[in-house]
């Protein structure tokens, strides 16, 4: 299926691309800086896009999670998973449950899978953040991993001595 994706990719031009990463879940800036750097799009053009493209679709997240959820809940599959994806949040959300919106934006910003914007967002709704804070607190979290992760990719910084060649 990455193939696919990526060969549905391949035409675009890169500032394009690293808005659409950015948007991706799972993906999300964290993939779209390296990628962005990658095809030598300046630096601040790529932080500034990947910020932005993660940003996007959050608000959508956040007003229509809730009433989208308990429509397809109706259907056996559709309340399987939501009933999967939230559990699952809750269960990473310790962070959250302690510090609230310090605990969110700390949460999206920590450059590691499945702790992202989209994550956040989902939290957000699971803990019933007000929308106007959640944002602010995963827009925060959001520009801090920018930061990390546009740091470890010139260099500057070393997350893990494991992903670094010797």
């Amino acid at each position: 299926m990455l193939h696919y994706l990526l060969s549905l990719l391949k035409g675009i031009q890169p500032e394009p691309l690293t808005l659409i990463v950015a948007m991706i879940p799972i993906a999300e800036l964290r993939g779209a800086i390296p990628l962005a750097l990658s095809m030598n799009v300046p630096v601040i053009k790529a932080f500034f896009l990947a910020v932005v493209g993660n940003l996007i679709p959050i608000l959508p997240i956040l007003f229509f999670l809730d009433p989208v959820s308990n429509y397809l809940r109706k259907f056996p599959a559709f309340d399987r998973f939501f009933t999967w994806l939230f559990q699952r949040t809750r269960n990473r959300s310790n962070l959250i449950e302690r510090l609230e919106l310090v605990g969110l934006a700390l949460f999206v910003a920590v450059p590691l899978p499945m702790t992202g914007a989209w994550t956040g967002a989902i939290a957000a709704h699971l803990f019933r953040f007000r929308i106007r804070d959640a944002f602010i607190a995963i827009a925060v979290g959001v520009l801090l991993a920018g930061v990390v992760v546009t740091l470890t990719c010139l260099g500057v910084i070393r997350l893990c001595p494991l992903f670094v060649a010797r």
